[in-house]
Parts: C-alpha cells; structure tokens; sequence
C-alpha cells in the first residue's frame, strides 16, 4: 500500500461508526456478515450503514459480496495487516517486533507500559 493508501484507511476509522463496523467485521472471519445484521447489532439505520460501509469500501478496508438478495460485508484483511504493518515498522526504532502489538490483545494501558519498558 502506498502513504496515501493509509492515509484512506486511518481517515476511514477515524469515525466511531466506522470503526465499530470494521470491528464487528474483523469478529467475522472471512464469510463476513449481512448488512442487516450489522445495522441489527450496532443499532444503526440501514441508510446510515450503507454510508458507513461505502467510505470503508472506497478506502479498500472492505469487500461486498451478493448472496441473494443480502449484500454480504467482510474485512480485508490483507489490507486491515498492512496498515498494521505500517504503523509498527519502525517501532522501537526496528528492534525486531518487540513493541509490536501483543496477540489477543492487551489494554492500551498495558500495551503502553510495556513500550514504555522495551524502547527505553
């Protein structure tokens, strides 16, 4: 991806709503979720979510697939990956991965001690 690929994708999260979809999305897995189910689960109205999934869809963070008459919503992760990527490569100053993001996730209070503690 290119600077200003990321740049799309940052400004794309950068709305709570957005960045709950994306969320529910990334739980997902790769078969994704129908559009209604997303509006049913995060209280949001159709009108509104279809906004919300085309700013995601135009800056490549996710796809659209028909199955019937559902519109069929999932995370690209390939895309979700290098943005991560992006934004940990030089953490540390390149010290190899060791304050990069912990897997299952840890609070951003922990997470910032422990950076804290490795780039020192």
């Amino acid at each position: 991806m290119e600077i200003t690929d990321h740049v799309a994708a940052l400004a794309a999260l950068a709305q709570d709503h957005r960045l709950e979809v994306f969320r529910q999305l990334v739980q997902a897995g790769p078969a994704g979720l129908p559009a209604g189910q997303i509006a049913d689960r995060l209280g949001l109205a159709p009108n509104t979510l279809t906004f919300h999934l085309d700013r995601l869809r135009s800056a490549g963070l996710v796809d659209v697939r028909r199955d019937g008459r559902s519109m069929i919503y999932a995370a690209r992760y390939e895309r979700m990956n290098s943005l991560v990527a992006f934004l940990t490569e030089n953490c540390c100053r390149g010290a190899g991965g060791s304050c990069a993001p912990a897997p299952g996730g840890t609070s951003a209070k922990n997470a910032t001690a422990k950076k804290a503690k490795v780039c020192a």
